[in-house]
């Protein structure tokens, strides 16, 4: 690992650090807690992905949709009016709204087809988006003189990588140069994760395989076909599932790395607190079971 005991981490010059776990335990508010205390260089991969590498397809769409509407149409032909999206760190409903959910087109939703393009259009901007982490490192140092460096990354980063593989090249980039750290949530946070889900379904990041077949499962357990698939229903349905298939592939990330649980999380409140959760986890005896 990057740093090996509480203290190399404490006295770094040069902090690094890596968040990454599921959606909603906490990586992007400590990421914002550590900018906001103006020491912190604050990467959000999410951002990367919508802007940089998904920016264009998502613009795209939306011109696609206001071409549907004569005035817009007309405004859009004569250059009059500019259509952009407006993604934030802490609003990122452009790119998941592109992503788009498979099903009824009367509800909202997308062919199959168009949805496992997008899936894949998706898969690729992530995959940049950590590979870039290092220039950004550099960048963030080299123009801007921020010492330490924290990544907040995608809920889906655990399925764009093959951590069992040491020499998955993501994960060979990402640990030379960060120390990575699993945030893991309890049985209690992934029920609650889940009742929050199905309050506002949102489109996500699936694995190829892992999506075809819980497709064909709904469809035959569920007695409907692609255009009758309620896309809401559709991604409810999903959701608990694909948090059961990431655990493990969270947990063989985890061993590149360490380990914070959810509560431990949820009690830093400043820097400092940071500082002394990393270090004492780093001193702890290891555990790759």
């Amino acid at each position: 690992m990057l740093y090996a005991s509480g203290s190399a981490f404490r006295t770094a010059p040069q902090k690094r650090v890596l968040l990454f776990g599921m959606s909603g335990l906490g990586k992007t508010h400590l990421s914002n807690m550590l900018r906001d205390a103006g020491d912190w260089f604050h990467y959000s991969v999410d951002y990367r992905i919508g802007t940089r590498y998904m920016g264009e397809y998502i613009a795209d769409n939306f011109k696609r949709e206001a071409m549907k509407v004569p005035l817009l149409r007309e405004l859009l032909m004569t250059d009059s009016v500019y259509i952009a999206s407006n993604i934030t760190f802490n609003n990122l409903a452009p790119l998941s709204t592109y992503l788009g959910k498979p099903g009824n087109p009367d509800k909202g939703g997308v062919p199959f087809a168009e949805y496992m393009k997008r899936q894949a259009q998706h898969r690729e901007a992530e995959i940049a988006a950590m590979l870039d982490t290092g220039r950004f490192i550099d960048r963030a140092q080299s123009i801007y003189g921020y010492d330490h460096f924290i990544c907040d990354t995608s809920g889906s980063i655990c399925e764009v990588v093959e951590a069992d593989d040491p020499a998955d090249p993501v994960m060979q980039a990402l640990s030379q140069n960060l120390l990575l750290v699993w945030i893991k949530g309890s049985d209690a946070h992934t029920a609650e994760l889940i009742r929050r889900f199905d309050r506002a379904p949102k489109p996500m990041y699936y694995q190829p395989a892992f999506l075809h077949d819980a497709w064909e499962e709904y469809r035959s357990t569920h007695a409907v076909t692609e255009d009758t698939v309620d896309p809401d229903a559709f991604v409810r349905w999903t959701y608990a599932r694909a948090l059961a298939h990431r655990q493990p592939r969270y947990a063989a990330m985890a061993r590149w790395g360490i380990t914070l649980t959810a509560e431990e999380v949820a009690a830093v409140k400043t820097p400092a607190d940071f500082d002394a959760l990393i270090a004492a986890v780093l001193d702890r005896p290891r555990s790759d079971a």
